[in-house]
Order: C-alpha cells, then structure tokens, then sequence
C-alpha cells in the first residue's frame, strides 16, 4: 500500500514580484527554471528571448544577475546550488525601460544615461564618454578592468519604449533610432563580455533594430526553451499542489494553459497566481492590458474573426515587426494572442499553424472585438449571457430572436461610418465573436468528407452546425440547404446529442438577418 503523499505546507503568492532575493528570503513560492538557464549559459554567450508581457522575463532577468553576482545563498535547494561555480563572479551591467513615461529623443537619452550612472556608481567606475553609445562601450571596459572579469549585459524591456508610442510612428522611430544607438554597441564590445541576455515582447526586424548584432541567438521559437518562462503543468502539480484543493483542475487547464513556443505549452504566471488567490476564473492577464491598438487594428484591416484561431504564418512573418510594417500575425503572436498550434516544416522553410492559447484571450478578444463591431461597449453584455441561456435551454427560435434583435439595434450612422461593417465577413465575425466571447467549444471551416461546415458550436448538450450566406435582400434558402445536400450532421451523430442544422442569411440591405431556417435531429 503506497504510504499518503505529505501534506505541503502553503506559502505566500509572490505576485507582481520580480526579484529573486524577496522570493526566495520572503517565504513564497518559487518555479525553479535555474537548471533550465545554466543550460543556456553553457550553450553560448548572446541570447535574445521575446515573450508576452507578464510573464515573468524580469524575474529571469534578476536570475542570471544573482547567479553572475555569486549570491550563492539565494539558490540553496535549487537546481544551480550544485552546477554553478560560485568561485566565478562577473561584474553586471542591468538595463531596463520598464518604467515608461518617454515621449522624446531628449527624454529617452537622458532615462539612458540615469540607467548607465546608476551602473556605474554600482560597479564603481567613472565614465567620462558623452554619446551614448560611447559612454556604454566605456562603461563595459572599464567594469571588465576594474573588476577582472568579463561583464554580463542584461537587458529587460528593450522595446517598451517604442511600443509606448507604436501609434505614432514619428516618435516610434525616434525611440527606435535611439535605442540602436545603445544596442549597437554590443557587438564592438565583444572582447569584453562574458554573457548577454536581452528580452521584451516584441521581435524587431534585425534590420532596423539589431543590424550588426547578428551575434544574438534568438531563443523565441527554441523547443528547447519554450517554457524558460511561465509555468508547465507539473508546476501547477508540484510546488503550487497547496493551492489546488478547492478548484477544478481541468478548468485551470482550460482557462491559462496553452501557450506554446515549438515545446512545452505554459501558463501565463500571473493569472496562475491570481486565481490561486482569489479562488476565481477571470481573465486576469488580459484585463492588466486590453488592447485597444491591436482591437482597432484588426477592425481596420476587416480581419475575419472566425479564421483568427486557425491562423498560418511563416516563422519569416512573424519576425517581420517593425514601426513601419506590423503584420497582424507577427503582432498578435508576439503579444500573447495566439500561439504555435502546430508546425510543418520543409529544409529553409517553416509554417506556423497558429490558435488561441486557452479560454481567456479567446473569449475576452472576441468580447472586445464585438465591442468595437457594434460601436457601444455597453451593448454585447447582456447579449452574451442570454445567449447562453438560449444554448442551455436548446431554444432554437430564441437564437434568431436575439440576434435579430441584435443586429437592428446597431445604430445606421455607425454603418455609414464604420470600415467593418462594408466588409462581407462583418456579420459572420459578429455571429462567431458572441459565440467566442463565451469560451465555447467552437470549430470553424470544420471539415468534414464532403467539405467545410462555417461554424459548429458543441454547448448545452446539443451540437450546433452554422451555414453563412450574403444575400442582396430575399432570402434564397441556401444556407440550410448546404447544410442538408451535404450531411454534415454524419460527423456529430455518434455523440448522441440533438443536432441543430442552421442556415443563416444576412441581407446586405436590410443589413440583418433576413433568414434563419432550422432543421433538428434527434
């Protein structure tokens, strides 16, 4: 009989944390990834890494900083404490734009050099160098000097500087110009640098951000190291297993777990650590940063909702970031939005298949995206939650009722004026985006062997297979028909569940639905 599993005892929640000597001193919680980041130590010398905001980049940061610095203390039980040798200490030069609040080239060179004096007061050298560049090649030198040792360059944040202006491209060029002055130096400084280590959100073009730092190793879409950051689901298992009584296991799952980098799928910390305390599914992570750019982006470029969680792009696409060009893939992928679902590869060539990570940024997106669809954010709440009544209660006719209802309620000078609602996709997008918004089982242009059914929804118990049509003003019938001529309803019969076939027609007119034909079986 195998003997109970001890009892762990539960410790405090290190949200919003970042240092590693308050974590480790403080009594909380702590995912070990120090195995993890002598492996990278070891493999090479200049590293880039990209990964959403909040999760936990800085705290890596902090990390190579107490292991370079020989704090051994701080790793005592940890996978380093036995690999790292503490008789080797290097001076660190730490860099971070985290604070924000840059609006010029002026105010942007002089945050650089308070960073460079705070550096050198620590390290205890004296630069005399005015250009930026110069002072950071002179501060690299004379710490090698002073201290006997090559030195570490960690730098955190790198791009929030542009990415605070990325709405105004004039200043999102000057923040650029002037973070490659800085930057630049790096590969002049070589001979004088035991390791670095750079990470943000973002990947910009090397062109215009890291022309000559081809020595930089981009760590990005490393299998290897796709889950360097944020939590795997043995974490979740093994040092927060206090935390989980109480919750549903599978829910978590489904709500944080999925973002992937070619490897190991992870959890957004900082929503890991919220739920723990406050016993509760929300969106946390999203709701620290909804966003607005990214939502009027994909409105003005006509993006077509349904097709966003199926995405494909070439890994090239998705480093081609820069102010002047942002594909929308290469953005949404870069802040967190979508994620590496599969991969297909050929020699010189990969495709990314791309999806949401998890329930929250596919239901809180589309619920932003609907916000911004109809004009009114007050308008899509109520909406939402009684469609879910409708599902729950299989009330077919109540469906048609609420979204007519819906689309009449759309105000006519919002049409006139919105660059959405031309686009023939506009009322799909709507119809999926209220079905997304609710974290539903959703499958769109599902396959079956005699072709793609638009939309299928899997909720209260019944499976839902939605056909589209544009039509000028008369419904034509079409939709149901489809449905019907090509018997998609044989892919969902072995469930056993109610399967409601449903044609949907919008009136490019009427600018609503001008037909819903239904047909149910048993």
């Amino acid at each position: 009989m195998n003997a109970p599993r001890p009892v762990l005892p539960r410790r405090k929640l290190p949200i919003g944390i970042q240092n590693l000597r308050q974590m480790r001193e403080g009594g909380h919680y702590y995912v070990d990834k120090t195995g993890m980041a002598i492996d990278l130590i070891e493999s090479g010398k200049s590293f880039f890494l990209s990964r959403p905001r909040r999760f936990g980049k800085s705290l890596l940061v902090d990390t190579f900083k107490e292991l370079f610095e020989g704090n051994r203390a701080l790793f005592a039980g940890l996978a380093a404490e036995s690999r790292w040798d503490w008789s080797q200490r290097h001076p660190v030069v730490r860099i971070s734009f985290g604070g924000g609040g840059l609006t010029s080239a002026e105010r942007l060179e002089q945050r650089i050099f308070e960073i460079l004096d705070d550096n050198e007061r620590r390290l205890g050298v004296v630069c005399r160098h005015r250009s930026v560049g110069g002072r950071f090649a002179e501060l690299i030198e004379r710490a090698h000097a002073q201290h006997g040792a090559p030195v570490v360059v960690l730098i955190d944040e790198y791009d929030k500087p542009i990415l605070d202006s990325i709405e105004d491209r004039a200043l999102a060029t000057v923040m650029r110009e002037g973070l490659k002055a800085l930057y630049g130096m790096l590969k002049d400084a070589d001979a004088h640098l035991k390791f670095v280590f750079m990470t943000g959100v973002t990947k910009f073009s090397k062109v215009s951000l890291f022309s000559g730092l081809n020595q930089l190793v981009d760590l990005t879409l490393d299998p290897q190291y796709s889950a360097l950051c944020g939590y795997t689901d043995q974490d979740v298992d093994t040092v927060f297993a206090p935390e989980l009584p109480g919750l549903d296991r599978e829910e978590i799952r489904r709500w944080y777990n999925g973002y992937n980098w070619r490897g190991e799928s992870v959890y957004n910390p900082f929503d890991v650590l919220l739920l723990f305390r406050n016993r509760q599914f929300r969106p946390y992570w999203f709701e620290t940063g909804t966003p607005t750019f990214l939502i009027r982006l994909l409105t003005e470029r006509q993006v077509h909702t349904p097709i966003l969680g199926q995405t494909v792009a070439t890994e090239s696409l998705l480093s081609t970031f820069d102010v002047d060009i942002l594909p929308t893939e290469a953005l949404m992928f870069q802040a967190g939005y979508l994620t590496i679902a599969s991969v297909w590869s050929i020699p010189g060539r990969m495709e990314l298949t791309l999806k949401y990570p998890n329930q929250e940024v596919q239901a809180s997106l589309n619920d932003s995206l609907l916000k911004s669809f109809v004009g009114d954010a007050a308008v899509p709440g109520a909406q939402i939650s009684q469609l879910w009544r409708v599902l729950h209660a299989g009330d077919v006719a109540g469906l048609r009722t609420l979204f007519h209802a819906f689309f009449a309620s759309i105000p006519n000078d919002w049409y006139r004026n919105s660059p959405i609602a031309r686009f023939e996709g506009y009322w799909a997008s709507v119809f999926y985006s209220h079905f997304a918004a609710l974290g539903l089982d959703i499958r769109v242009e599902d396959v079956t062997s005699q072709g793609r059914i638009d939309m299928t929804v899997l909720a209260g118990g019944a499976v839902w297979l939605f056909e589209f049509k544009v039509v000028e003003l008369v419904p034509q019938g079409r939709a149901l028909q489809q449905l019907q001529d090509r018997r998609y309803a044989d892919k969902y019969r072995d469930r056993g569940e109610p399967i409601h076939l449903i044609g949907v027609e919008f009136s490019r007119t009427d600018r609503n639905i001008v037909g819903f034909e239904v047909e149910t079986l048993a």
